[in-house]
């Protein structure tokens, strides 16, 4: 046997092994990447602190007289900390701030990424599950905010106004973002299933096609004179989602974060429960053997990628609706990050909401870090970058592992095709 045969051994072996890992071992894999992603954080901390200059080291290395300018303690003490809007007292007496109240601005800022990354995490989830990789999530939230903030603008005045109209608005944005989200991911689910194109190229294609074509009809037919930046009109404050306890300034309502669990339940029984979440698993698994047993996989595709689509442009809606007010040209990159969320959730419904409050106690905590310190922004996002790197790809190599080996970690035969990633 060969040098290279030995090696693609032990590579198949090890994705082997991660294929066979239960849910249980999966977590404990993660926790120790995580451990593991702070410990090369930190190291790259003191040498970025070892090579700029300041006028008092703000950490010396332990039982010598070696001083950096940035602390890696008290970095990850405000990354994490400070998304919870710091309820621990750090470098004081005592463990937990007495005057600390969970409904804070920056909690409330953490919540709020958390539920947006909820439903563009799902909207990547399902369509990895039926074997198709969405990168167009983001487009799709796009057309989604922008169908929302069109309709409502103009939908306004024909209902009365107080909580009647505005339950009626934002019932009505919610489904106006999902079916244009929808329409907008069946475009290439249609092109996968009946032009054979390839979804990844399209569905690339489509983020910059939808990104362009809302910023010419917003500046050219619906822009708001009034504002400085590429804009629509503002929404009635009263179709807006209110803030119940958090500060309106977090721009984070809890109602939409009830409907990101609903959505999550519903994604769940959808895809464990009912006949048609068989087809989109099995199409993931061995899309040759779903055809052979009655999946029309055509119409899968075509389904698959629609309420992919969907839950990107709830996602807009849901931008609009809790943050925004209109439809403006600065869109998060929301769409990319559910990509990694679902990455980190192994695709499983279930799994997307603690990978969405991580990601967002990240985003959350970034803020206070560059409030607290001098710490450089890029270096910031270093540390960001590197957290959800090795935490997901642990789950990366599994989902290479089971296309590769199968389901049952060995080895397809050679009538079996690749498919998708389909968790337990």
């Amino acid at each position: 046997m060969s040098r290279a045969d030995r090696l693609r051994g032990r590579i198949r072996a090890q994705l082997g092994w991660l294929v066979e890992r239960s849910a249980a071992e999966r977590a404990l894999i993660s926790l120790a990447s995580l451990f593991f992603a702070i410990i090369v954080g930190a190291v790259i901390i003191l040498i970025s602190g070892r090579v700029t200059e300041c006028s008092t080291a703000a950490f010396y290395l332990p039982f010598t007289s070696i001083g950096f300018c940035y602390d890696p303690v008290q970095i990850y003490l405000l990354l994490f900390n400070g998304a919870l809007g710091s309820p621990f007292l750090l470098g004081e007496p005592g463990l937990i701030d007495p005057s600390w109240s969970v409904f804070n601005f920056r909690f409330g800022f953490t919540l709020k990424e958390t539920t947006l990354l909820i439903f563009t995490g799902l909207s990547v989830a399902i369509s990895f599950r039926a074997g198709l990789f969405n990168i167009g999530t983001q487009g799709q939230l796009v057309i989604g905010a922008l169908g929302t903030a069109l309709v409502m603008v103009y939908a306004a005045p024909l209902v009365p106004a107080g909580l009647v109209g505005g339950v009626v608005l934002i019932i009505l944005g919610l489904a106006v973002g999902a079916i244009f989200g929808g329409l907008y991911g069946a475009i290439p689910g249609l092109l996968k299933a009946y032009a054979d194109a390839n979804e990844v190229i399209t569905t690339i294609m489509l983020n910059f096609i939808a990104a362009n074509i809302a910023f010419v009809l917003v500046s050219s037919v619906f822009r708001d004179p009034s504002s400085s930046v590429v804009a629509t009109y503002e929404i009635p404050d009263y179709a807006q989602l209110p803030s119940l306890a958090f500060p309106a300034s977090s721009n984070f309502s809890e109602i939409g974060l009830i409907a990101g669990v609903f959505a999550i339940a519903g994604l769940y029984y959808l895809l464990e429960h009912t006949s048609f979440g068989y087809d989109i698993r099995t199409s993931g698994v061995q899309p040759e053997a779903a055809e052979y047993g009655g999946v029309d996989s055509k119409k899968t595709i075509v389904r698959s990628l629609t309420i992919s689509g969907a839950f990107g442009g709830i996602a807009g809606a849901l931008w609009v609706l809790m943050q925004t007010a209109r439809w403006e040209s600065s869109v998060p990159a929301l769409g990319f990050d559910g990509i990694t969320v679902s990455i980190l959730a192994g695709n499983n419904p279930i799994g997307v909401l603690p990978a969405a409050l991580l990601f967002g106690m990240l985003k959350g905590g970034a803020v206070e870090v560059a409030f607290q310190t001098d710490v450089p922004s890029d270096l910031i996002g270093v540390l960001r970058g590197l957290i959800i790197l090795f935490v997901a790809m642990p789950e990366f190599f599994r989902m290479i592992g089971k296309r590769l080996l199968g389901t049952d970690g060995q080895a397809p035969d050679a009538g079996t095709t690749d498919g998708g990633d389909a968790d337990e």
